[in-house]
């Protein structure tokens, strides 16, 4: 656990400008019988409970380059875990307000390096399971907000390859403004059309994405889903062979539906 500052941070290279970006995925299964929806939802406390999800994001943070000020997690019953970690930059000293403003993938993994200032990351998980239908789905909410030159799109190609899933969700937003050296007001500070020209090119083969954006607003928003569909990904407590063929047809039924009304944000007409 990183001590609590006691003094002031002295801040550098800071700008005004507030961004953020939410990452949601979904992982889905299908668990037969109310035994095997508990142990999913057990398997899924035990791989990311709250200390586990800590030492991912202070993972994160190395990679990214920046400092962890204060780390809190909690565990939650019956499931779930929260992780909140204020992170500052290292020192940066420039008069521009961007060292690179095009819009191109983020690095990937073993790449990866930016700066935050003033900034923070949180992640939040929240298993739950259909109480007849035998589905079990798991939800990792993670938020990397800066105040500080570098966008957290930086950091994007390295949460899509670390956490691989069924569905992505990809809210970013900035807000506010910073001056230039002229006085001069900028609302935005790097280019960016579609959070889509920041992902990676194995990336975009693998899920079909659809953008919803309000340029004017600065605010972006892409989803994403699996484009491959291998039944056996999906079974939980059981293998194929546990099941008929006609038994296998509706559990994949199921399965694409569960994705389906997740991806699109609403429940579907019953077949």
């Amino acid at each position: 656990m990183v001590a609590r500052h006691a003094k002031k941070i002295k801040l550098y290279g800071f700008n005004n400008l507030a961004k953020t970006l939410s990452y949601n995925v979904y992982d889905i299964c299908y668990a037969k019988a109310e035994r095997h929806r508990a142990e999913y939802i057990e398997y899924i406390d035990e791989a990311y409970n709250a200390k586990r999800l800590a030492e991912i994001l202070t993972t994160v943070a190395e990679l990214i380059g920046a400092n962890i000020l204060d780390i809190s997690h909690q565990d939650y019953e019956p499931q779930g875990a929260s992780v909140v970690m204020l992170i500052s930059e290292e020192p940066v000293v420039s008069e521009r307000l961007s060292h690179d403003k095009a819009e191109h993938p983020g690095p990937l993994p073993e790449t990866l390096l930016a700066h935050l200032d003033k900034s923070h990351i949180t992640v939040h998980t929240y298993p739950e399971s259909h109480p007849e239908g035998g589905i079990s789905t798991f939800r990792a909410d993670i938020d990397v907000a800066t105040c500080g030159r570098i966008s957290p799109l930086r950091a994007l190609n390295y949460l899509i390859h670390a956490l691989e899933s069924d569905i992505v969700t990809l809210d970013y937003r900035v807000r506010g403004f910073t001056r230039d050296i002229r006085g001069r007001k900028h609302f935005i500070d790097h280019d960016i059309t579609s959070i889509q020209n920041f992902i990676a090119r194995d990336v975009i083969d693998r899920y079909g994405m659809i953008d919803v954006n309000v340029y004017q607003e600065n605010i972006f928003h892409t989803k994403m889903l699996i484009k491959e569909f291998d039944l056996d990904n999906y079974l939980f407590g059981h293998g194929r062979d546990d099941y008929s063929a006609r038994e296998l047809r509706e559990i994949e039924r199921r399965l694409r539906r569960e994705m389906a009304e997740i991806y699109y944000a609403r429940n579907l007409p019953r077949m």
